[in-house]
């Protein structure tokens, strides 16, 4: 027999490992199988049914968010009149289309943001004309007789020292400037965010750049303080001073209407965006420790809102797509 060359016995050997492997499967079975695992990414649901939902999916982002739709549904306005308002706010022009029926049911028809830059000390008059011209001829060519457009500046733009020039501006156009107070202006946004049927169990909050006011209703009269706004920071305080402050006046809140916080405002805008679902009116926020937020103003409401629900204890803070305090004001007009 002719000596195996080095390669012969190479593939042998190839061979014999092979059959030993495939022989080892083949009795061995399941037991080679890796033990099911969760992953850390994929959560079993505590509800009925046990659905599986993976975290990394986009639906899955927005239920890991907001745990739950808030069931309510504002009513309709029947037969209802367009009206329009301008509001010079603290962080630019707004202009909202609203339509109102004599029973004070409303509806949004169009929003329009701008950016003044008014804390920036930056607006001229003649941003403050060319503002004023477009929020109205858009609002004329939408249907709005221009005796149902108003003006009102809030009480977070008549802190900043520019705001009187402005307010000069658009007398000189012939224009009847509405001025709030901060406590007639968290009055107002209840007006517009409390639904008649959360009176005697909910607040409203309004978390604005020069100011946040909180509000709520003790045997049919309305109540509002003011504390620090979102640009807090800006001002030099701190966020612990803020923290506290922001809490001492939460604490107002009586006991019984601390169930749900109607929430209005800038940053709650932006918390809101993260969680909504499709286009519903009312998005329940996350929890503020949910959040990671990267600019100085957003972070500095964060520590707001953080601080009004230790405050409270409220567990459920809704925030309305709709609604503010200039709604309000033009609730407040006597029907036409």
């Amino acid at each position: 027999m002719q000596r195996i060359t080095l390669a012969g016995r190479l593939i042998i050997t190839l061979i014999v490992v092979a059959a030993v492997y495939f022989g080892f499967r083949y009795f061995a079975g399941d037991k080679l199988a890796a033990p099911a695992t969760t992953s850390a990414n994929t959560q079993i649901a505590t509800e009925p049914g046990n659905a599986v939902v993976d975290n990394n999916s986009p639906a899955a982002s927005t239920a890991a968010g907001s745990t739950q739709a808030f069931a309510y549904e504002a009513p309709v306005p029947v037969n209802g009149k367009l009206k329009g308002v301008v509001e010079l706010g603290a962080s630019g022009f707004n202009s909202f289309i609203v339509r109102i029926d004599k029973d004070r049911n409303w509806k949004m028809e169009k929003a329009e943001f701008g950016n003044s830059l008014v804390l920036e000390n930056m607006a001229s008059d003649d941003d403050v004309r060319r503002g004023l011209k477009a929020y109205i001829g858009q609002m004329l060519d939408f249907g709005v007789a221009g005796r149902d457009i108003h003006f009102v500046v809030s009480s977070g733009a008549l802190k900043a020292e520019n705001t009187g020039k402005i307010i000069k501006a658009l007398k000189s156009l012939n224009y009847v400037v509405n001025t709030v107070t901060p406590e007639k202006e968290g009055i107002l946004g209840l007006r517009s965010v409390l639904p008649p049927s959360y009176a005697d169990k909910a607040f409203v909050t309004d978390i604005g750049s020069g100011n946040t006011k909180i509000s709520w209703l003790t045997g049919g009269t309305p109540k509002s303080v003011e504390t620090f706004g979102a640009k807090y920071f800006q001002n030099g305080s701190s966020d612990e001073v803020v923290a506290t402050q922001v809490k001492e006046k939460a604490q107002q809140v009586p006991a019984a209407l601390r169930q749900t916080c109607f929430i209005i405002g800038g940053v709650p805008f932006e918390l809101a965006k993260q969680v909504r679902n499709g286009k519903e009116r009312f998005t329940v926020l996350k929890a503020a420790d949910a959040y990671q937020l990267d600019n100085a103003k957003s972070k500095a409401g964060l520590n707001i809102y953080k601080a009004i629900a230790e405050g409270t204890g409220c567990q459920q803070f809704v925030f309305d797509w709709d609604a503010n305090f200039t709604i309000g004001y033009l609730l407040s007009l006597p029907a036409q």
